[in-house]
């Protein structure tokens, strides 16, 4: 008796099972690559406003260092943990414009472009160069513009360029640092506008009431007003900053505990209250808002545009700037004036300015206190008569 055709079917047997269990093994490796691939589409597509911003702020800083000398490259990598996105951005602005300043001034520069600044130049730097520099930003031209700089704008540069400068002469690239010898220019205040108790009332009315314009312009008011009274009462109810109020996605809201999830300037997460006034205005418009058909991407925005996307910074800056001029013609109202009305009412309040600084996301109490310096000049007046040595 021979076992040949039994071992022949023991071995088919055995070759069919390794191919089996090898083909299951390699479909339940594919399924995992799609559902690690699909997460990975589900997830980009959630992305937060703010994490869109820091990946568009990235690729724009990319851009403008591709026109700065390569050296530049070690510096921005120096202060990446250390500053938000936009601060890179606005100092590779900045130096940008000192390189121009130095071919448009040194003759050994005649030619070249920003890229082919020499490292060497800028220590042979002397500090009255940088006060050449200073004087030169008051007002330049540029591709047939005059461009001018506040002092404000002025200031900004000169930190820059002392930031930029400070850091090479740390890491010893340059042996000079004639930038920590200029003195950096003395802002001069103004005059902090805010609105008044009935100017807010007005404000507000002007938003619910008929708007006076065309009758174009009249149909967009009343299609968009539920949503426009929502934001202006938000900004105007809590004091945040107009890029947190339009950064806002509608699960950032929480009507358990009244209150809403922000992104802070900086990019930490912060929980701000809002009271019964805020909440009844974003019941209202999400009453309308639940109802909209968005674009694709937009899906969790809080506040849409005409377009069904999220609303900009500068389109939400245009409303209240609107209503404003309508309402209230002699002050030039911004959102940010928004935030110091609201910033001005809680300190008259509380007389807390550390409980300002927190629910206003300011770092430095003394940035507070410097805009509610007046307030607290009264507070200290008013305090004369408080106390009596003797009594009647």
């Amino acid at each position: 008796m021979t076992y040949k055709p039994l071992y022949a079917v023991l071995r088919l047997f055995a070759v069919l099972s390794i191919v089996i269990v090898y083909l299951t093994v390699c479909n339940m490796f594919c399924v995992m690559q799609s559902v690690f691939f699909y997460r990975g589409i589900i997830m980009a597509d959630k992305q937060s406003y703010a994490e869109q911003n820091n990946i568009k702020n990235e690729l724009r800083l990319r851009e403008l260092r591709a026109q700065l000398p390569p050296y530049c490259g070690t510096f921005f990598r120096g202060i990446e943990q250390v500053t938000a996105s936009r601060t890179r951005i606005a100092y590779a602005v900045d130096l940008k414009v000192f390189f121009e300043f130095l071919i448009s001034r040194n003759p050994t520069l005649k030619g070249k472009t920003v890229r082919e600044v020499p490292l060497s130049l800028l220590s042979e730097l002397q500090s009255y160069d940088i006060e050449e520099y200073l004087e030169y930003l008051k007002v330049y031209e540029k591709d047939n513009n005059v461009i001018t700089n506040s002092e404000r704008g002025i200031k900004r540069k000169i930190c820059s360029l002392r930031a930029f400068y400070n850091y090479l002469y740390k890491n010893h690239a340059i042996e000079n640092n004639p930038a920590i010898q200029v003195s950096v220019p003395k802002l001069h205040e103004k005059v902090i506008i805010r609105l008044d108790p009935d100017e807010t009332a007005r404000l507000l009315d002007c938003v619910e009431s008929e708007y006076s314009g065309s009758d174009r312009q009249n149909a967009f008011h009343q299609r968009n007003k539920v949503r426009d009274l929502a934001l202006m009462t938000l900004l105007l109810g809590t004091g945040v900053r107009i890029s947190e109020c339009i950064g806002l996605d509608i699960n950032d809201l929480d009507f358990e505990h009244d209150r809403m999830k922000v992104i802070r300037k900086g990019g930490y997460e912060a929980f701000v209250y809002f009271g019964e006034e805020v909440r009844e205005a974003l019941l209202d418009y999400l009453e309308i808002r639940k109802n909209q058909t968005t674009k694709e991407g937009h899906e969790n925005a809080l506040f849409l545009s005409g377009q069904q996307r999220r609303m900009t910074v500068r389109a939400a800056e245009n409303l209240v700037k609107k209503y404003a001029q309508n309402c209230i013609p002699l002050k030039r109202i911004t959102p940010h004036k928004l935030r110091s009305t609201y910033g001005t009412s809680l300190y008259q309040e509380t007389g807390d300015i550390y409980l300002v600084a927190d629910v206003l996301g300011h770092k430095d109490v003394n940035t507070t206190r410097k805009h509610y310096a007046a307030i607290e000049d009264e507070r200290r007046r008013s305090a004369r008569n408080k106390v009596h040595l003797r009594k009647d």
